[in-house]
């Protein structure tokens, strides 16, 4: 059997076919120009990442440093003009401060000294003695390397040198290796300005370093919620629906009252003293709202289509119809996903060397400080738009490979000899002919995507300095930005289905679907809402479940945490991993729709043009008036072979129940 896409013979080629709504014969590269740009734009994103491990120290992040240039836990080059630089750190992974008790911030710099240490000292150290024996006894030194632990009782200068006293007992957190004090005044002090005073960004990684083990085991979690989503919409019954509508609501209901329970346990806390707990108290009462306005909204449409169970069974038994065609089309997201988890941490990884690309300055008695290196925030800049835009390439070509793969299935006229390895076969039309059009359709969706971050960057940066008016305008900046995104997004994925059906680039694609939707508007835009809609609802249940589990797992640590935006996280990964898995069936929803329609354009019924959809998707011409349809929906219904494909949507007591009554 001839594949659809597959390339057409010679004389074909010397005179292509006339381009229709099918899949073609004859195809060629598309967009080309893209293609090319694209290249170039990763030529310079493997700059960066060169540059990031040649000029970035990830280590000094990760693992902490002392004030002489040393990473802690690692071996050290010399800094030139630090005798106390380039020592070997292997067997001192903490960072001790000598001034724990008092810390002041002084030019964005800390005034106490900070030392590599193989230990902290879990008893209070009292004198200068004790902490001469603590170093003999454990081989951690706290005081300046130069000195020795001999001379600690002997030298006079040792007052300066070694730390202040008494040296509270601390032990070690994963806030970077620090020594943290364990005494609650010399603690309230320490974490004040530690944790205070420290930017934001350290802050919230502190946070994530804290909770990751508690991070990595939420995502497992909104994974396997995700894929047991996956499975319950692919053999989905009546009692299925109203058992999924069910734990919607309770976990909707129960998010939003442990939110606002949080919030009124730490209105009432009154050892609340650190910056970071108030963040979280806030953050809360922010989170209880949006989730109450939500939980709202959700429980309003669930009660709006509380009657249209049945037609959500049947809308999912055609989408499984398709997909059984191609069964493997569910494990898709399997491998878009370890892709882009990979590409993520590569990311993240040049983000890290570039926030520690530096040059090392020595200062006053011989301490070392890294000034950021210029250019930095530029390569920032094109890091992130790298960031979106492949991450959308990524997607589309997920998209198109389970479009490609439907319209293969779909256009097939022979339905007992079934084309072989559709996935593979829409894989290898995507990667040969029309690379250039997932790039065009992704980058569109990058410049939507890249106003919005600009914006929530100077809302932020001047939400200080500006009015209500200023807000407002912000607020509907988003707004319009966030409908052009979903209006943008639906048109490029019907584009795809499109360049799926017949080999044309981005824009005339596009152009096709536009003229064709203008004609079907009415019959597809509810039944496509009304999918799209039950499947947001499986990733808000995915979400809601895993939130929980957060809410209670970081709640058990407040102060030292700021856990919120690890929430906020770890919510944006489990909606993300929901949406990844779930989308198949939104992609299939979209390529089917489409494909009914090209069908029903292209062709009558008759024996000259049959229909390419499956024969026991047709409803006979009776069920299709028992619909009660308005006129105006049918009035490019001309015979009644069109009136029996509308009825494959439109059917009684099924998908026409979306459709406005007569």
């Amino acid at each position: 059997m001839q594949r659809p896409g597959a390339p057409a013979p010679a004389s074909a080629e010397r005179t292509p076919r006339p381009r229709e709504w099918r899949p073609q014969l004859y195809r060629k590269c598309t967009d080309t120009t893209w293609l090319f740009l694209f290249f170039l734009f990763w030529t310079g994103l493997m700059f960066i990442t060169g540059y990031s491990v040649a000029a970035g120290a990830t280590a000094r992040l990760l693992f902490g440093y002392d004030s002489f240039g040393n990473v802690c836990g690692k071996k050290n080059s010399p800094v030139e003009g630090a005798p106390l630089s380039g020592q070997d750190m292997t067997l001192k992974k903490h960072v001790f401060f000598m001034n724990a008790c008092n810390l002041e911030v002084k030019d964005v710099r800390l005034s106490s000294t900070i030392l590599c240490v193989s230990s902290c000292p879990e008893e209070q150290l009292d004198t200068l003695e004790e902490v001469q024996l603590f170093a003999d006894n454990n081989g951690s030194f706290l005081c300046v390397y130069s000195l020795d632990s001999i001379n600690y009782t002997q030298n006079p200068n040792a007052d300066s040198l070694c730390p202040s006293l008494p040296v509270p007992p601390s032990k070690s957190f994963p806030l970077f290796n620090r020594c943290v004090p364990r005494t609650p005044e010399c603690y309230s002090s320490f974490a004040s300005v530690l944790i205070n005073d420290v930017d934001i960004l350290h802050r919230i990684l502190s946070g994530i370093m804290s909770g990751r083990d508690t991070i990595l085991g939420l995502c497992i979690l909104a994974l396997a919620l995700s894929l047991g989503m996956m499975f319950t919409f692919r053999f989905i019954t009546t009692l299925l629906v109203q058992i999924f509508i069910a734990l919607i609501i309770s976990g909707l209901l129960l998010v939003c009252g442990v939110l606002w329970w949080l919030y009124y346990d730490y209105t009432h806390d009154l050892s609340i003293e650190l910056d970071t707990e108030r963040e979280n108290m806030k953050c809360l009462l922010g989170f209880a709202i949006v989730s109450t306005v939500i939980t709202a909204v959700v429980l309003s449409l669930i009660f709006v289509f509380r009657k249209r169970i049945k037609l959500t069974t049947e809308l999912f038994q055609v989408i499984n119809k398709a997909i059984s065609s191609s069964p493997f089309l569910l494990f898709q997201p399997l491998w878009t996903f370890a892709i882009l988890i990979f590409f993520w941490v590569l990311w993240v990884a040049v983000l890290l060397s570039l926030g520690t690309a530096g040059a090392a300055q020595v200062i006053e008695g011989g301490q070392v400080e890294y000034q950021p290196l210029v250019g930095i925030r530029y390569m920032w800049w094109y890091h992130l738009i790298g960031l979106i835009w492949t991450s959308e390439f990524i997607l589309t070509c997920q998209q198109m490979t389970i479009a490609g793969a439907l319209v293969t299935c779909y256009f097939n006229r022979n339905k007992n000899d079934p084309p072989d390895r559709p996935i593979l076969w829409s894989l290898s039309i995507l990667f040969c002919y029309h690379q250039g059009t997932a790039i065009k359709g992704s980058f569109l969706m990058t410049v939507t995507r890249i106003p919005r971050t600009i914006l929530m960057y100077l809302h932020n940066t001047l939400k200080d300095k500006h009015g209500a008016w200023s807000r407002c305008m912000f607020r509907c900046c988003f707004c319009c930005f966030w409908c052009l995104d979903k209006c943008l997004r639906q048109l490029t994925q019907n584009a795809y289905t499109a360049t799926a059906i017949n080999g044309t680039d981005f824009c005339t694609s596009a152009q096709d679907v536009l003229k064709l939707s203008s004609k079907n508007s009415n019959h597809f835009t509810s039944v496509n809402c009304f999918g799209d809609f039950i499947i947001f609802l499986g990733k808000v249940l995915v979400v809601c479940f895993t939130v929980f589990g957060g809410l209670m797992a970081f709640n058990y640590n407040r102060a030292l945490q700021v856990w919120a935006i690890p929430l906020l996280l770890v919510a944006f990964f489990a909606y993300l991993v929901a949406h990844c898995f779930l989308s198949v069936f939104e992609t299939v929803l979209d390529a089917l729709l489409l494909c009914f329609a090209v069908d029903m354009e292209t062709n009558d019924g008759s024996s000259e043009k049959p229909y390419f959809m499956d024969q026991e998707f047709l409803v006979s011409k009776h069920s299709t008036s028992r619909c009660h349809l308005n006129p105006q929906n049918l009035q490019s219904v001309e015979d009644s072979h069109i009136k029996e494909a509308h009825g494959l949507i439109f059917s009684s007591g099924g998908l026409c129940g979306l459709l406005p009554q007569a």
